[in-house]
């Protein structure tokens, strides 16, 4: 089949949601070439999935697509907080989070921060800009079958509009087709987690009165508990469009046929508390909350993403967030492969770092779900937060033990209690502003497409950088040297200091990861600065 392939590209990417189509923008973002194929005729038509949290929106900086995103986020911009009530016209208004960010913590820790942006409208962006680097995007196309050898995969695609099908040869298939993944089924590769957790039918309608209702309230999403009427409220534009939550449950016999219209209306209307409100439906959508975390993240060449390789509660926004983070890891390390720079054995880092992540997180994100009485939730009366159970150490202080990093603590809590970005081998490096040419930049700006290595001026560090990156010439490596005087390449801001912030003397050196990972810290002075590199990076990238 291989000699007979119609298309031939380094990877094929299935599934063209919000996780697919963001792995597309970070191999674009690489210049490897890829397929993605989507069997939907086009984007999600639906408001779902729209808190991208502050480490995400780090990866679309750096990807060059933060400011279109935020565009198309407008109309939700500088919505925050988490209400419970009984209804909205009662006083019984119960806070859970005021604001996502109440003290500021979080400019310590990110040039960016968070942004509500739904589905239906961030994945136009992801498609523009993937395309506009040369991204081959086919929605309305189906993958039909697969198989694989030891030097890549043949699989069959159909367009569903034309019934013409298609023989794509890849070296490696990424596969971001769902929580119902057809790969992950024919990998043979099961789940584990507490299953299903419960379900609800999003509802999209107008009231043009709504916003009159709320007053000057404002919220990202309203928990609503009136007995027998209870759900989930969520703006779109915080103007006349809105989505409502209901839980539905299949378990007592009811079937998504029973939410008509006019039962629709009804609940919204009771739920609100507002009896005569103007409620215009306009779609209805079944989802389901589910714990389940895949066992393998991959086999042989084929590798999972995304909802695909874990499911979450969508309390917390983690599901998603996850994904496009499963993305990111993963685009760097096949694009290290195909230049030639690894061996292929870095790609089993990939399910080392990531597989823990999503257990961790997905544990928190079904916790968060009992915090918050979660409408048509009933959790096991043991359930709780318990360590790691902040929002900021858990989107943004995760961290990789062991993987593609050398020198890290096996001991280390994958999601720790507290958010603490010091340079530690495994964790996302910190972050802190630097000038460049004149220019103010975050250092995490500089995290992209090569390995960085930071050191102070006046140390043998980047001749040693400049050295190793001769001998390893397919390693993309590049190094600066940070200070406050002329012979910097990078000058730090007054008061600040970048070694201090990296947890180690002026003498030593960091090494970051293309996804802003720290993969080695040397503390202090070595005797051989460039063997000390060569071994390292090496091993990262497993050339032996």
């Amino acid at each position: 089949m291989e000699d007979n392939a119609d298309v031939r590209v380094p990877v094929l990417v299935v599934g063209g949601s919000l996780v697919g189509l963001s792995t597309s923008l970070f191999l674009s973002r690489h210049g490897v070439r890829h397929l993605l194929v989507e069997k939907h005729a086009g984007t999600s038509p639906h408001p779902r999935g729209r808190g991208i949290n502050a480490r995400t929106m780090e990866l679309f900086r750096t990807a060059g697509a933060e400011r279109a995103i935020r565009r198309a986020a407008s109309a939700l911009e500088g919505i925050q907080g988490i209400l419970q009530a009984r209804s909205l016209t009662g006083g019984d208004h119960n806070w859970l989070i005021k604001s996502v960010d109440p003290a500021g913590a979080l400019r310590k820790f990110s040039p960016t921060g968070w942004c509500l942006c739904s589905q239906n409208n961030i994945e136009p962006v992801l498609a523009a800009q993937s395309r506009a680097q040369g991204a081959d995007i086919r929605f309305s196309t189906e993958l039909m079958s697969f198989d694989q050898d030891e030097t890549g995969v043949t699989a069959l695609v159909k367009n569903r509009e034309t019934g013409e099908h298609t023989t794509v040869r890849a070296d490696f298939v990424i596969a971001a087709d769902g929580p119902r993944s057809p790969v992950r089924e024919q990998l043979g590769i099961p789940q584990t987690g507490n299953g299903e957790l419960f379900h609800n039918v999003s509802v999209t309608f107008r009231s043009e009165r709504l916003i009159e209702v709320l007053g000057d309230l404002r919220f990202i999403v309203c928990y609503l508990m009136r007995p027998g009427a209870d759900g989930a409220l969520l703006p779109v534009d915080n103007a006349a469009q809105w989505v409502f939550h209901a839980p539905w449950h299949p378990d007592r016999g009811e079937t998504l046929e029973d939410f008509t219209d006019q039962r629709c209306v009804e609940q919204i209307r009771n739920a609100i508390g507002v009896p005569d409100l103007d409620v215009e439906i306009g779609g209805k959508a079944p989802w389901h909350a589910a714990e389940r975390v895949a066992t393998r993240y991959s086999v042989g060449r084929v590798f999972l993403a995304g909802d695909a390789a874990h499911e979450m509660s969508p309390t917390g926004a983690f599901g998603s967030n996850t994904g496009i983070q499963d993305a990111h890891n993963l685009a760097w390390k096949i694009a290290a492969v195909l230049d030639g720079s690894a061996g292929i054995g870095l790609l089993d880092s990939y399910e080392a770092e990531r597989l823990p992540v999503a257990r961790a997180t997905s544990e928190r994100a079904s916790a968060r779900s009992a915090e918050h009485s979660h409408p048509g939730y009933a959790p096991p009366p043991t359930m709780g937060g318990g360590p790691g159970s902040g929002i900021l150490p858990t989107a943004m202080g995760y961290c990789y033990p062991s993987g593609a990093v050398v020198g890290g603590d096996p001991g280390r809590p994958v999601i720790p209690e507290a958010l603490r970005l010091m340079g530690d081998t495994g964790t996302r490096a910190p972050h802190m502003w630097l000038l460049r040419a004149g220019e103010r930049i975050s250092s995490l700006d500089l995290y992209e497409r090569s390995f960085v290595l930071l050191s102070g001026a006046g140390t043998p560090w980047r001749d040693a950088a400049e050295r190793v990156a001769g001998e390893l010439s397919a390693v993309r490596l590049d190094a600066y040297t940070i200070g406050s005087g002329p012979d910097a390449d990078l000058l730090q801001e007054t008061g600040a200091d970048w070694a201090e912030a990296h947890g180690m003397t002026s003498d030593g050196a960091v090494l970051v990861r293309p996804d802003g990972f720290v993969a080695w810290r040397s503390e202090g002075a070595v005797a051989d600065p460039a063997a000390a590199l060569l071994e390292v990076l090496t091993t990262v990238l497993r050339r032996r």
